[in-house]
């Protein structure tokens, strides 16, 4: 492999330099030389070229294919993109009468929210700990755990709520099912990447006492990680709020369905309604879930 002197030291009694042989060349550097300049006291330097103008056309190069291939058109946002804002304006000043009929799939969109987000974060647990490389050795049973939450990562929210209505029929259960799916997938990775972080010499001194795997994983490993456990179950608590109101459109119930109706019946001042509720509600339960993790670190 070719390689290049990193710093020269000039000699006291002559002008030339010696050599010192620095790291091997990557691909990038053999193909764009490193750039060669003398200090004050006649270190020689190499410099290598920047990667950022390679990062740039590489970007760009990507931008217009991807502009190409989905017939992006920026006249036809700048024509019509002003219609976005009168629907907005339509909606303002909502319909103040028509809280009451929101209240009802509001409170089965938080329920949703809470009972999804609680069940699929305690199942991440078991799940979490199997996944772990420094919790179990069974390169087998890491593949099969990781991969399943792989796997459910990968669907949409929408398509497993989707699916559930099929299975569990339309209404709130099958929202329910689609937001504890993704929290168990989301958790799941976010909580075995903690416990393969953690400092396993409790573990290991536990062990050698005579404990149990489960004994060393509940004393010793999870006081370590609850409190991000905890935080990331807020965080994705407070999005679930959010996504819950999606789900509707599929017939997962909640606040989602009322907002398909009305925007279906172009009722807009009702859809501002159900706006103003759904953004004081997501803002009173992110304060809650800020406060929570505060307190938590």
């Amino acid at each position: 492999m070719t390689t290049v002197p990193t710093a020269v030291k000039a000699t006291s009694d002559t002008s030339e330099h010696r050599v010192v042989v620095g790291a091997k060349l990557t691909r990038f550097d053999q193909i764009f030389k490193p750039t060669k300049s003398y200090l004050a006291d006649g270190t020689e330097v190499w410099e290598p070229r920047s990667r950022v103008p390679i990062i740039l056309i590489f970007v760009l190069a990507f931008s217009v294919l991807s502009i190409y291939m989905t017939d992006f058109s920026l006249t036809v946002l700048v024509t019509r993109g002003k219609q976005f804002f009168v629907i907005i304006g339509n909606m303002f000043p909502p319909n103040w009468n028509y809280w009451h009929k929101v209240l009802g799939p509001l409170l089965d969109t938080i329920k949703m929210s809470v009972i999804g987000s609680f069940t699929g974060a305690v199942l991440a647990i078991p799940l979490a700990v199997v996944a772990s490389s420094n919790m179990v050795r069974n390169k087998v049973v890491l593949m099969v755990a990781r991969g399943i939450l792989a796997v459910v990562r990968t669907l949409p929210s929408l398509i497993t709520a989707l699916i559930a209505t099929f299975v569990f029929g339309l209404g709130t259960m099958a929202g329910t099912i689609a937001i504890g799916l993704f929290t168990f997938s989301y958790l799941g990775k976010q909580l075995y990447e903690m416990i393969e972080t953690a400092d396993m010499g409790p573990d290991e001194a536990m062990i050698a006492l005579g404990a149990t795997r489960p004994a060393t994983f509940w004393t010793a490993i999870m006081p370590q990680v609850l409190p991000a456990y905890l935080s990331a179950s807020l965080y994705c608590f407070e999005g679930n709020v959010r996504y819950a109101a999606i789900l509707g459109y599929v017939g997962a119930g909640g606040i989602g369905l009322t907002l398909n109706e009305n925007v279906q019946w172009r009722q807009y001042p009702n859809v501002g309604m159900v706006f103003v509720l759904l953004f004081a509600t997501v803002v009173f339960i992110e304060w809650i879930s800020h406060y929570l993790r505060k307190k938590l670190t």
